[in-house]
């Protein structure tokens, strides 16, 4: 099961990090994203990454977003500095803790960035 939490209402400029705990079987993570999907528009990658890789971000948070991991609390987290309006989405955490199983999936979490 992942839960997610950190969302919530920001001004522009501001900053916010979003959590994403695993329990149950999903352990041993090998690797992790964050997805979201804006008011109206297709679900869309953030970050990426693999464990012990290098991360991948969508054009449009490079320098503003960064996905990381508590391997001890078996969390992953997407750390979000200067957000914009634009950045407004529902955001999905997934994990995988195997390729050939399909990855786990959160719940959503609700992000509006106010102008």
């Amino acid at each position: 099961q992942l839960v997610e939490s950190g969302g919530g209402l920001v001004q522009a400029g501001g900053s916010l990090r979003l959590s994403c705990a695993a329990s149950g079987s999903i352990v041993n993570i090998i690797a992790m994203g964050w997805q979201r999907q804006p008011p109206g528009k297709q679900r869309e990658l953030v970050a990426a990454a693999t464990s012990g890789g290098s991360a991948n971000y969508a054009d449009s948070v490079k320098g503003r977003f960064t996905i990381s991991r508590d391997n001890a609390k078996n969390t992953v987290y997407l750390q979000m500095h200067s957000l914009k309006p634009e950045d407004t989405a529902v955001y999905f955490c997934n994990v995988r803790r195997s390729w050939s199983e399909d990855p786990f999936w959160g719940q959503g979490t609700q992000v509006t960035v106010s102008s």
